[in-house]
């Protein structure tokens, strides 16, 4: 069998040699009981001659593997999103803002007539001083959230938030997934389990219900959240100042483009020539004006090693509110 398979892959005109084939060639020789094709594949499978590969299967990296300490548990990180599109029976327009942390699982909704950058400002505070403070806040680079994206150094309402309560805000890379897998699988039940079951008479209705399936949802979750990485206290007399300086750190991160760069603040900025089409993690230090490139590889996320530094200055000017 096997040499038939040998003439077939090497001699033989069509240049096919699989159990098909085989078994098709030993019914032309003359073979007498000639076994099905099933069985010539297993046969094959046996002997080690066959060329398919099957698919490997990698074990998935820890959650939040691309922030070290996140992926070690010991600190928390927040997602946020924006549920979008939905509309109360009489043209009533809807959006939902959502949350929930990486490793306790604390959920929060906000479904509001439009999800602004003023509105989430409102919701973080609040969610914030009733169970504390993450040490990381991560986002899509929606504007309401990043800030706007036709001029350059733009740090926006959100993220002025989060650096004046020394939360680290992390922005995923565009049109990639898993990053915002959280979040996003909590959108879905959110809509699965509010929105989709009832019949919302107006946005207060639709309010109250999903605040009884968030107070649901942290009591079933209340467990988990005693095993999670601790929260940060509210400062009691913070006063949010717009105007301040941003300090601190923020994460961007990025795919780098065909030459190794990176898109971000409204700069193209030069990563390694050599981490080409590959993900990065861009850190911002505002206190010591350095952007600090390391590489990320899902297969190896224990591996982050440094690729570049390069000095930036955010640039002193007001915030236009």
């Amino acid at each position: 069998m096997l040499d038939i398979r040998h003439h077939l892959r090497f001699e033989s005109a069509l240049g096919e040699y699989g159990a098909a084939e085989i078994h098709a060639e030993m019914g032309r020789l003359g073979i007498d009981q000639v076994p099905c094709i099933r069985t010539i594949g297993r046969i094959l499978s046996r002997r080690g001659a066959l060329d398919g590969r099957r698919r490997v299967r990698r074990i998935a990296p820890p959650r939040g593997w691309y922030l070290p300490d996140v992926a070690a548990k010991e600190a928390e990180l927040d997602s946020f999103d924006v549920v979008q599109g939905l509309v109360i029976r009489g043209g009533i327009d809807v959006e939902v803002l959502n949350t929930i942390s990486l490793h306790g699982h604390l959920v929060e909704s906000w479904p509001m007539d439009a999800v602004t950058a003023k509105s989430s400002v409102t919701a973080l505070t609040s969610h914030w001083r009733s169970w504390g403070l993450p040490q990381y806040a991560q986002f899509d680079n929606d504007t309401r959230f990043q800030g706007a994206h036709h001029h350059k150094d733009s740090v926006g309402r959100v993220v002025r938030l989060c650096l004046g309560l020394g939360v680290v805000p992390v922005f995923a890379p565009p049109r990639e997934h898993g990053f915002q897998a959280a979040v996003e699988s909590y959108n879905g039940r959110w809509q699965m389990k509010v929105w989709n079951r009832f019949i919302h008479e107006h946005l207060k209705q639709l309010q109250h219900r999903s605040g009884r399936y968030v107070e649901a949802h942290r009591a079933k979750t209340a467990e988990i959240r005693e095993k999670a990485p601790r929260r940060r206290p509210f400062p009691e007399e913070w006063q949010f100042d717009l105007q301040a300086l941003p300090q601190g750190r923020m994460i961007y991160l990025r795919r780098t483009d065909g030459q190794g760069s990176v898109f971000m603040l409204g700069r193209k900025l030069l990563v390694d020539p050599m981490w080409r089409h590959r993900l990065v993690r861009c850190e911002v230090d505002l206190v010591r004006h350095r952007i600090t490139f390391f590489s990320l590889r899902r297969v190896a996320p224990d591996q982050q090693d440094q690729l570049n530094e390069t000095e930036y200055h955010l640039p002193q000017r007001p915030f236009n509110e």
